[in-house]
């Protein structure tokens, strides 16, 4: 009987390793965590919503995430073009995980933050 080889994140030549570095930016989170929300998304509303998130990375982002099967990129023939975004089914499964992170994120920055600054500053001095 084969041994299959079973997927490990921790071997560098994994391909599962891959599969992590897609969503292993925080632009392709964002991006995910939006378009859950809201199914289909215009280019400028994703900008809107996303804080800080320049064009060109925005760009680089759709670009990447449509290319590793995540998103779909819909244009619609009209002056001036429309340009839709929405998740795929693949993209969909990423829904779970990545809406847990941005929970823990939110519920737990405060204690990350007071840990950072208690490290900053050991002695307690203001």
């Amino acid at each position: 009987m084969d041994n299959p080889i079973r997927p490990n994140v921790l071997d560098p030549n994994c391909g599962s390793r891959r599969a992590l570095d897609l969503i292993a930016d925080k632009w392709t989170m964002l991006v995910v965590y939006v378009l859950a929300a809201h199914q289909t998304v215009r280019y400028g509303e994703l900008q809107r919503q996303i804080g800080g998130i320049s064009q060109k990375m925005l760009t680089q982002t759709l670009r990447k995430m449509e290319h590793d099967g995540l998103i779909n990129r819909t244009v619609y023939p009209v002056v001036p073009p429309k340009v839709e975004y929405s998740l795929t089914p693949l993209g969909c499964t990423l829904i779970e995980p990545l809406s847990a992170l941005c929970q823990w994120s939110e519920t737990y920055m405060h204690q990350v933050e007071a840990a950072r600054s208690a490290a900053l500053n050991p002695n307690g001095d203001q």
